[in-house]
């Protein structure tokens, strides 16, 4: 009788985990090695090769590790996810939650809503808001500059790195924002006026009382972003990856390899690389996660 029930119980849990188990292999296992197999290859888009591809081992990822523009886009991808997702979703995010979790009524909901309504707008619509936002003769913001004495600048083309950080930070900052204020709200508040109490003072307070008790879901939050934003293909729409490749990020370089200059097999590589990061970031996550639990 334990048998049977223990073969039903495996029946059901096969038959809950089966079609979600079917879809992660088909959308994310499968593409995952199909990628790495092109990245073996010199797989092109166009000429015998998009049909008699070679196996080539790992003379693409040799090649990538000698070239110059892939190092470039590596860097900027870098300072990307650093303004943006670090400097920028994570340090504003934290600052707006701690500044939230002292507003009371109205004016917290006012901020809360207003930043939340940044990152649920469509990433594409977001993009051409702020195209039309930094225009140099148009722009909201160079008539800003205009009225006060400024000349106006060609941000998308003078400053492209420092564009893409803002636009992206500016978007994003609400889920850090979110993720904080959920962490603020479980600290009892009894601890916060027992410091003030001793005579604590604001950078005492966070230091000593309210990051010790956040910090899980910080560490958490900055893996988060860092995996999206080094993903993230949008800046493209601002700056096309320039000008020469100024703003060219991993995810741009990987399409221009791979869909302007036709080289399919190069570009999988590279991706297959910006995987093995992705990993590297996702096993930081799940330790997190798991020291996290372990400390709850």
């Amino acid at each position: 009788m334990n048998s049977l029930n223990s073969f039903l119980n495996r029946k059901t849990l096969f038959a809950f985990l089966g079609p979600g188990m079917v879809l992660i292999a088909v959308f994310l296992v499968f593409p995952a090695f199909w990628v790495l197999y092109l990245g073996l290859t010199d797989q092109a888009l166009t000429g015998v090769k998009a049909v008699l591809p070679s196996f080539i081992g790992f003379k693409n990822f040799q090649f990538a590790l000698g070239d110059s523009f892939f190092y470039n886009a590596l860097k900027i991808s870098f300072l990307f996810v650093l303004g943006s997702a670090w400097l920028g979703q994570a340090l504003l995010g934290l600052i707006l939650a701690l500044i939230l979790y002292e507003l009371k009524g109205v004016w917290r909901n006012l901020v809360s809503g207003a930043a939340v309504l940044a990152w649920i707008i469509p990433e594409v619509v977001v993009a051409y808001l702020w195209i039309a936002f930094l225009d140099k003769d148009f722009g909201m913001l160079n008539q800003i500059l205009s009225s006060l004495g400024v000349s106006r600048i060609n941000w998308l083309y003078q400053h492209p790195v420092l564009s893409i950080v803002v636009f992206n930070a500016w978007r994003g900052t609400a889920f850090s924002l979110l993720l904080f204020s959920s962490a603020l709200e479980t600290i009892p508040p009894s601890f916060i006026e027992s410091a003030k109490v001793m005579g604590a003072n604001i950078p005492q307070r966070f230091f000593h009382v309210i990051f010790p008790q956040i910090r899980a879901i910080l560490l958490t939050d900055l893996i988060l972003i860092t995996l999206w934003t080094f993903n993230v293909f949008t800046p493209f729409l601002l700056t096309g990856g320039g000008p020469s490749f100024k703003s060219e990020i991993l995810p741009i370089y990987i399409w221009r390899t791979s869909f302007k200059y036709f080289k399919l097999g190069y570009g999988s590589s590279v991706s297959a690389i910006l995987l093995l990061i992705n990993f590297g970031f996702a096993l930081l996550y799940l330790l997190a996660q798991r020291r996290r639990k372990r400390y709850a």
